[in-house]
């Protein structure tokens, strides 16, 4: 599980902000000129880095363009979430520890941008970029199956009952994030992707309560 640990060093930023080149050199250049007509030599021109040192971040282009999975936030706010208690609101919870996991994608609204336009014309892409999302939500699932087995322990003596409930409240958990991740990068910028996060997720709650 890959779990945030803290604030990055000098080293990592700087890893990470030629990561974050290289991505936004294949983006731009796909949007040009169509992915198919564009070579690792010249995503490595554009991100000013050589064929070299491309390929020790990223094994093709593809890779490249899709990018990483979101990271679950760090370890001691995921045990908030699992010891919340059979008292507080599990959707609530989930609220707080995804705007945290997703708090590190604020700088990234021109890559998002980037990327869902280019993908809009090349299907097989958002299909990998999807697969490369399955990771976070698998993530989230075995977070949520700890939450329910601390609040109600007899839960996991039925096994397919608690991988059946945990994946109902991923599915809706997931729904809530890419609502919150598809209008924060069509916005104008007046809101941060957290804020996103919790407006949609208040929706959510709104919704399941409405009857109550």
């Amino acid at each position: 599980m890959s779990i945030e640990t803290g604030v990055p060093g000098l080293r990592e930023r700087k890893r990470l902000a030629t990561r974050r080149a290289i991505q936004q050199a294949v983006l731009t250049l796909s949007r040009e000129r169509g992915i198919d007509h564009v070579t690792i030599e010249d995503i490595s021109r554009v991100a000013n880095v050589s064929p070299r040192t491309f390929f020790n971040y990223f094994p093709s282009k593809d890779a490249a363009f899709i990018g990483d999975s979101p990271r679950m936030a760090s370890a001691e706010d995921i045990e908030t979430v699992v010891a919340g208690g059979p008292d507080s609101d599990v959707l609530a919870d989930l609220a707080v520890l995804l705007s945290k996991s997703l708090q590190r994608t604020e700088a990234d609204r021109e890559i998002h941008q980037l990327r869902r336009s280019v993908m809009k014309e090349n299907a097989y892409l958002f299909g990998m970029r999807m697969a490369t999302l399955r990771d976070f939500e698998d993530q989230l699932q075995q977070i949520i199956q700890r939450r329910f087995t601390a609040d109600a322990p007899a839960l996991a003596q039925d096994q397919a009952e608690l991988n059946q409930r945990a994946l109902l409240f991923t599915l809706v958990a997931v729904a809530a994030i890419r609502h919150a991740w598809r209008c924060w990068a069509e916005d104008d910028g007046a809101s941060t992707l957290s804020d996103r996060v919790d407006a949609s997720f208040a929706e959510v709650y709104r919704i399941t309560r409405r009857n109550d």
